[in-house]
């Protein structure tokens, strides 16, 4: 496993030199004491993992805690989470590499904030890309104590050849609904 910062890229491949052909992004949060503390008038922190599909410039399409499948069905979003209650993963998101449409060339791991806390709130919170048929975590990337937006452009899948190669992010966007998140993401083609 690799802990991850800005501007980094992994080459999705096993140690023999094959293609990872399945990859989960896992996302895990608990809520701050104070914030959405009973009686405080705060809503519950409630994150949501969401990967948007580019293909060249083009948004292509979505999966999200109101889109689960895209079109193509080689992203599933798993189910939303709205509380960070439990241990482990609170949303995750798979991707079948070869199922992901031709002309897709780019496909972005964010995370927002519904209710629109900044990620300064949210306590042991981290995105994580595991190789699925191998259940091996490949990369972690700590949100805790990250920006004062309401967002952050994770990292993104970039077709690499045959293959995919991961390109981290790490930055904030000013985002609470994947639907705002097209301009956002432009800028990190």
């Amino acid at each position: 496993m690799i802990e991850l910062t800005r501007d980094q890229e992994l080459a999705l491949a096993t140690e023999d030199g094959a293609p990872v052909t399945r990859i989960r992004m896992g996302l895990g949060w608990d809520k701050s004491r104070t914030a959405g503390a009973a009686g405080s008038g705060l809503p519950d922190i409630d994150l949501d993992a969401s990967a948007v599909q580019f293909a060249g410039d083009q948004l292509f399409d979505l999966a999200f805690y109101n889109n689960l499948t895209t079109r193509d069905g080689s992203v599933v979003h798993l189910g939303d989470n709205q509380t960070g209650r439990g241990e482990g993963d609170d949303e995750a998101i798979t991707v079948d590499l070869p199922r992901v449409h031709g002309p897709v060339d780019t496909v972005f791991f964010m995370v927002s904030s519904y209710q629109g806390h900044t990620l300064e709130w949210i306590h042991r919170a981290y995105c994580r890309i595991v190789d699925e048929e191998r259940d091996v975590e490949l990369a972690r990337f700590t949100i805790t104590n990250g920006v004062p937006e309401t967002g952050l452009a994770m990292a993104k899948l970039v077709r690499d050849g045959s293959g995919w190669k991961l390109v981290t992010i790490g930055r904030g966007i000013a985002v609470k609904v994947p639907s705002e998140s097209t301009a956002k993401l432009r800028p990190f083609l």
